[in-house]
């Protein structure tokens, strides 16, 4: 079967706090701000993207801007968080790094690889994963050395009570195969394999419900390479008994939305166009960029949304 969902796009979670995300992501973590725009359901709250130098599809994390929102909890029928890839020998150095930014640092080991556990600004749960085969530039424009720069997004851990009905989706619609087992958590792959291609599904029949808030993951999008891959995948869904939505414009991707069996909202996300589409490599991430729809209402916008700036 051609594989339609070929990785991971990016992942869209929830901030209460715009400028304390900004801080820890570009000078914490040393990712890009590739885009400051607006959610397009709602322009008075931001959506922020972070990723490498032109926010390459499978770097790429985003951020609702929730304002006052309550902390959510983050259980079944959820992502359960936030996975990064650094070099293999570089976990001492974000460990020091993260610990003088005044984070919490567990170290664990999974899939017999070492990663680090933290948490960024409103309790999203966050891992630096060592990985050997991640050809990935990092960016080069904060003050961490190449050697130690994350690559990106490695994977995304699937949270649902029953697996079953998951898996299937996932292998007999979206294409990716199995890998390794460990516990009640199954590896699965796309494409090549590699940090940027895994999904981590993990079962447990007594799992919490997890509730929406500051501090949980919204979505998770898988990429595909065009419109017509899209509108691929799509008929399948629908074959299969799904809810998919339309192809509806993001301006930067084209996407599908629908929910697994186990209740995770999934997006489906082309490739292109891209970020570059109304701002230049240099100026990436450096102005508030709007849909046309909003475009006469720029300077209400502007007024009604926080600085983020120190």
């Amino acid at each position: 079967m051609e594989v339609v969902a070929a990785g991971l796009h990016h992942l869209t979670a929830v901030t209460a706090d715009p400028r304390a995300n900004v801080r820890f992501y570009t000078r914490v973590l040393g990712l890009r701000l590739v885009k400051r725009t607006v959610n397009f359901d709602d322009p008075s709250a931001y959506h922020l993207y972070y990723g490498d130098a032109i926010g390459t599809p499978g770097t790429l994390l985003t951020f609702f801007h929730w304002p006052g929102a309550s902390r959510g909890r983050v259980g079944a029928g959820q992502v359960g968080g936030i996975q990064l890839s650094a070099p293999h020998d570089s976990l001492d150095f974000w460990a020091e790094r993260l610990r003088r930014a005044g984070c919490p640092v567990t170290p664990d080991t999974r899939f017999g690889a070492p990663l680090l556990i933290t948490s960024d600004p409103d309790g999203i749960p966050t891992e630096i994963l060592a990985c050997r085969e991640d050809p990935r530039p990092g960016w080069t424009g904060a003050d961490v050395p190449p050697p130690y720069q994350l690559r990106g997004m490695a994977g995304a851990e699937l949270r649902v009570r029953d697996s079953r009905q998951t898996l299937r989706v996932l292998q007999e619609l979206l294409g990716w195969r199995e890998v390794a087992a460990e516990a009640d958590r199954r590896r699965l792959v796309a494409g090549p394999g590699q940090p940027g291609h895994w999904l981590e599904l993990v079962g447990e029949p007594t799992l919490q419900s997890g509730r929406p808030g500051a501090g949980t993951v919204h979505h998770l999008a898988l990429r595909a390479a065009d419109a017509r891959a899209s509108e691929l995948l799509r008929a399948r869904l629908l074959a299969a008994g799904a809810a998919p939505s339309p192809l509806i414009d993001r301006t930067y991707f084209r996407s599908v939305y629908f929910r697994e069996p186990g209740g995770i909202l999934l997006e489906i996300a082309t490739d292109g166009p891209g970020f570059l589409v109304d701002e230049t490599v240099a100026a990436l991430g450096t102005g508030l960029m709007l849909p046309p729809a909003f475009a006469s209402a720029r300077a209400e916008i502007l007024a009604a949304l926080p600085s983020l700036d120190d």
